[in-house]
């Protein structure tokens, strides 16, 4: 059967076929093609998008919602914002035609955060794991840099809280009080509102990812490709609105195990994100 456009409301307001809809967005098994690929393996841009995704979906139904609509309190769109994540698989290994299969759980680490561990296979090998924390946020005002942290309706607080897996990741980017002093390398860049912002217009999370893996191929060029099977941990403070320009900037630490650090700014030098990229 033909379905028009006209009637995917419909097919979409039934609670059941919804349900049926989330799970097979949730299926595990994910056969690998060009949209999921670069040259080099998994696209992390892509695998993060999708990932996210699922942490929405998991997330919606554990407060107990047909789909992803979180609402403040009063009615108003609520979103579950990204504020943390650890990366810490073989990207590499992903090629065409093979079978990637994502095994994820989610549980709550505090009143107001969410993470959700991805498993990752390719053809049966695991190749490791994805990290990400979520907290509720809400617009404020008109743009984007009125997001504040929210309450939602339907939340619920059950059992105790489990430990973050990014515990320790998230006091050693805070505990990294910089960038003080001018990067030793940096790149500017203004995102497209047609390509690196989502649908709720925030310039998404795995957008800001990608921003940095740009800025590493631009500096090392080919030589940037070793950094894809490399942990890799973010803090996120912010958005931006469209039009305005981001810097991302390289700034080199002592230690060893966290040789590359780099933050966005906005022009005004306020920090958005934090990261030691492997």
């Amino acid at each position: 059967m033909n379905m028009m456009p006209g009637d995917l409301p419909t097919l979409c307001r039934s609670s059941a076929r919804s349900r049926a809809l989330v799970e097979a967005a949730l299926c595990p098994q994910i056969l690998l093609g060009m949209p999921h690929l670069t040259p080099f393996g998994l696209s992390r841009t892509w695998l993060l998008k999708e990932l996210g995704h699922r942490h929405w979906l998991l997330l919606a139904g554990r407060l107990g919602l047909d789909d992803a609509d979180f609402r403040t309190p009063d009615g108003g769109e609520a979103y579950a914002a990204f504020s943390a994540l650890k990366i810490d698989a073989r990207l590499s290994q992903g090629r065409p035609n093979a079978v990637l299969t994502i095994r994820s759980s989610l549980y709550r680490v505090s009143d107001t955060r969410t993470e959700s561990v991805h498993a990752l296979q390719v053809d049966g090998c695991e190749i490791g794991t994805v990290v990400l924390q979520s907290v509720f946020v809400a617009r404020t005002g008109q743009d984007n840099r009125s997001i504040r942290r929210s309450l939602v309706r339907h939340f619920r607080a059950e059992g105790p809280a489990a430990q973050s897996l990014l515990t320790e990741d998230i006091a050693a980017l805070r505990l990294w009080s910089g960038p003080e002093g001018p990067p030793e390398r940096d790149m500017s860049f203004q995102p497209c509102p047609f390509e690196e912002f989502n649908g709720a217009g925030l310039l998404y999370f795995a957008e800001y990812v990608g921003l940095m893996g740009r800025a590493f191929c631009q500096w090392e060029g080919l030589a940037a490709v070793e950094r894809l099977d490399r942990p890799m941990s973010v803090l996120f403070y912010g958005n931006i609105n469209q039009g305005e320009n981001l810097c991302i900037g390289f700034y080199r630490s002592d230690d060893l195990k966290q040789a590359s650090r780099c933050a966005i700014q906005r022009p005004d030098g306020s920090v958005l994100v934090r990261a030691f990229f492997g």
